[in-house]
């Protein structure tokens, strides 16, 4: 691709940026456990290769920092897995309210999303709700906002529970991961033990009468099914705080919907049992 202009290329690296991309890398494999450095070249004029087999420079993207760092001293890198996961625990568990979680997480340090997300998506709605909705994690026009489920799954999801007489008044949503991954991939299995012990923090907090996990990732992070979502929604399981039990299920996420519209009459059966579940 020819690229003429600079604003061009500015647009292509905010492009690969914007999609989790932070190194290109070279069309010639490097060995990078050789036990001897390459002996040097003689260096070639300006504007030409050394060799016509020698692969060009690796290029680094630099990403954009944090709001945290904006007028700081730079960033530490985030801590070992094991120790981010106890880290934690510990902060959730501390937590004495919604308003005290939502301000440690805007603190902690200890997932890397943190550093590459433009917000922290805690919550939307009616944390007094007897029904919590989560999700798996934010996407981009939730990273702009700073809210659950704005975008075209939010509005399923919004006409989704105005079938049942639910609204944002009469419901909480939030999600397992706070901050949206880059290019909205899959979090990694270390992201999510890393953001758990805050979800379930939230929820004990939040202390609603039925839990509804919006897709497999959301059902096998607080349900423990493995079984994938197909098999698995639609049945009533038992989310345990710790100190009360709590009515839960499964059913697909809106995004999920949206791509397959034919399981919408699966998913429409699990919103009647959850009205007939807060009629009771």
């Amino acid at each position: 691709m020819s690229i003429e202009r600079p604003s061009d290329l500015r647009a292509l690296l905010a492009f690969y940026m914007e999609a989790g991309i932070d190194a290109v890398l070279d069309e010639a494999p490097v060995d990078r456990f050789a036990a001897e450095a390459p002996t040097p070249r003689a260096q070639a004029p300006a504007g030409e290769p050394s060799s016509p087999h020698e692969p060009p420079p690796r290029m680094h993207l630099s990403l954009p920092p944090s709001p945290a760092d904006v007028g700081g001293e730079g960033q530490s890198a985030p801590p070992a897995p094991d120790a981010a996961i106890m880290a934690a625990r510990q902060a959730a568990a501390s937590a004495t309210s919604l308003d005290a979680l939502r301000d440690m997480l805007a603190r902690f340090e200890g997932c890397a999303l943190r550093f590459t997300a433009k917000r922290l998506v805690f919550a939307d709605g009616n944390p007094q709700a007897r029904v919590m909705f989560v999700g798996e994690a934010p996407g981009r026009e939730e990273d702009i906002a700073g809210l659950p489920f704005v975008g075209r799954s939010g509005q399923l999801l919004d006409s989704m529970m105005a079938a049942i007489g639910l609204d944002r008044t009469t419901a909480y949503i939030a999600n397992v991961i706070p901050w949206r991954p880059p290019g909205n991939r899959t979090p990694t299995p270390q992201e999510s033990q890393i953001c758990l012990p805050f979800i379930k923090r939230q929820i004990e907090l939040a202390n609603p009468d039925i839990l509804v996990c919006l897709g497999g990732p959301s059902a096998a992070a607080l349900l423990g099914m493995t079984d994938g979502i197909r098999r698995s929604r639609g049945r009533w399981r038992v989310y345990h705080t710790g100190t009360r039990e709590i009515r839960a299920i499964a059913t697909f996420h809106p995004a999920y919907l949206l791509r397959t519209p034919l399981e919408k009459r699966f998913a429409w059966r699990d919103f009647r049992a959850i009205k007939a579940a807060l009629a009771e």
